[in-house]
């Protein structure tokens, strides 16, 4: 098995356009078309993990946090980033990252944290906005079924719960084929009139190039006509952070008490308690302080994040319990995604989370 297909699943998992404009996911290092021998599982790379990769002969590393964020014009290694580079290219070792689009996944890692702290009835608390494009397209009458089909194949038509969703319509299709042209159905220079069926059904913004592509192999016209609209709908099924629900509310201590020992967390820092109940919880892996308002637009009673400046606290206390594990604390369950869905693609593949603590901060 090559690294490629590893690459593959994961992509299928966390489609790279997810990512945030900022991001860097995807191969940072290494070739893909190498038989691969196993890979290790982290947070973060560094110089500590790539020779934990060499010890156990694994080839691949698949981290959270992407090695390379900026561009570089040399690579002398100056820094840990570069000494990471040249560590890796000199023993073969391949270096994949799903941030941000792993972030915003259905399933991801606000999805593993949700189930971490055993909420309920989750949903995504910023879905994505002017990601989902609605395909038209018109068929001859016998060719629906073939063309729809195509389309469902290559993720047209998912919808929350619903797959292979489609709205059609019969209507008549006219055209006039120059010289030239290779017609299915009338003459070349007469005009022609067809009943035809319209298509119309959503996908996601980077399907469109295969949508493209497996409408044109299962259409029969020489040159069908489709058309794409950019939709202002949400996409429930993509997007930051998480709400759902607590099976028991809980009291604030007690609560705060349970997410510090989830999370191993030596200090978790929380504004002030006004001892109300917690059941509506609302988080987000990372540095997600931008949510802690829609937390409390969709009355939250408590939001959870790793990182947030000293400013976002202020102002909240009597709105929502504001609780903060640290960014390395919050994410570090990412590994058992990874895991899990290699596990059951490729169950006789060598998988090993790494053991090495790549948390740079440091608490006494």
């Amino acid at each position: 098995m090559k690294i490629k297909e590893i690459i593959c699943a994961l992509e299928q998992f966390a489609p790279l356009p997810l990512q945030d404009d900022f991001d860097n996911a995807g191969l940072q290092v290494g070739l893909t078309e190498v038989e691969i021998t196993g890979a290790l599982l982290c947070l973060d790379v560094t110089e500590a993990v790539i020779d934990e990769a060499l010890t156990l002969n694994l080839n691949l590393i698949i981290s959270h946090h992407p090695l390379i964020f900026k561009g570089y014009k040399s690579i002398t290694g100056k820094d840990y980033v570069e000494r990471c580079i040249l560590k890796a290219i000199k023993h073969d070792i391949a270096i994949y990252s799903a941030h941000t689009n792993l972030d915003n996944a259905f399933g991801g890692v606000n999805f593993k944290i949700a189930e971490k702290i055993g909420l309920k009835d989750v949903q995504i608390l910023a879905p994505k906005e002017e990601s989902l494009l609605k395909l038209i397209t018109y068929t001859p009458l016998g060719y629906a079924d073939k063309v729809r089909e195509a389309l469902f194949f290559v993720g047209c038509g998912s919808i929350g719960n619903y797959n292979s969703c489609s709205y059609s319509s019969k209507g008549e299709g006219t055209f006039r084929a120059k010289e030239g042209a290779t017609p299915f159905c009338g003459h070349i220079g007469e005009m022609h009139s067809e009943d035809e069926i319209k298509i119309e059904t959503v996908l996601p913004f980077y399907k469109k190039q295969e949508a493209i592509q497996a409408l044109i192999e299962a259409h029969p016209y020489e040159e069908p006509v489709y058309d794409f609209y950019l939709l202002q709908n949400m996409w429930k099924q993509a997007g930051a952070g998480i709400i759902g629900s607590l099976g028991i509310a809980e009291p604030e201590l007690e609560f705060l008490k349970r997410i510090k020992d989830t999370f191993k967390t030596t200090c978790l820092k929380h504004n002030k308690p006004v001892k109300h109940l917690i059941q509506r919880v609302a988080l987000c892996g990372g540095a997600g302080a931008s949510l802690l308002p829609l937390a409390i637009r969709n009355k939250a009673d408590a939001f959870i994040t790793g990182e947030m400046k000293y400013h976002d606290y202020f102002g909240h206390e009597a709105e929502i319990l504001i609780a903060e594990t640290g960014h390395y604390e919050s994410e570090q369950y990412t590994t058992e995604i990874f895991r899990t869905l290699l596990k059951e693609t490729f169950p006789d593949f060598t998988l090993q989370i790494s053991k090495i603590n790549t948390n740079p901060i440091k608490y006494l």
